[in-house]
C-alpha cells in the first residue's frame, strides 16, 4: 500500500493535523512509561510528511528522561496526538497517535502490523518479552 493522506486531531478538535502514512507499514508500541500509561499506539511519519493545520498555540509540551521527544498535548481536552523528534539517523520526525486519525476504515486499523520496543528498558532492538498488556 501507498502513502495516504490522513487528518487527525485531538478529542476537541482545537489541534488539527494531516499526516502521509502507510498504515500497512506498520505501526508501533512501547513499554515506556509514558506509553504505558497512556496505552499509546503510534505511526512514525518523517516531518516532511507532517502539517500542523490549527492549534499551535493550545498545544503544550512534555519532555521527560533523557527529553529527546516532545510529547505535545492539547491545552483544552488534554489529548497526545503527535510527539515530535528525531529516527535513528537525526532526522526530524514525527509520531502520531493513531487513535487520533480521522475516520479511519477500522479495517485498515485492524490489518495494521504492529511492532513493540522495549523503551523501558532503552532496548530500540527487541520487544519486550510480555506485550499483551500494551
Amino acid at each position: 500500500m501507498a502513502k495516504k493522506t490522513y487528518p487527525g486531531s485531538c478529542h476537541c478538535g482545537a489541534v488539527r493535523f494531516e499526516a502521509d502514512l502507510d498504515l500497512g507499514a506498520g505501526t508501533f508500541r512501547c513499554n515506556c512509561t509514558i506509553c504505558f500509561k497512556t496505552r499509546a499506539w503510534l505511526a512514525p511519519v518523517a516531518a516532511a510528511d507532517f502539517r500542523l493545520l490549527a492549534g499551535e498555540a493550545d498545544l503544550r509540551d512534555y519532555q521527560f528522561g533523557r527529553k529527546r521527544i516532545h510529547h505535545a498535548f492539547c491545552t483544552k481536552c488534554g489529548l497526545r496526538p503527535f510527539s515530535r523528534g528525531s529516527d535513528g539517523k537525526g532526522n526530524a520526525s514525527y509520531a502520531v497517535r493513531v487513535n487520533c486519525l480521522d475516520n479511519v476504515d477500522p479495517q485498515e486499523l485492524a490489518d495494521a502490523p504492529v511492532k513493540y520496543f522495549n523503551m523501558l528498558h532503552d532496548d530500540f532492538k527487541s520487544p519486550p518479552a510480555e506485550t499483551r498488556h500494551l
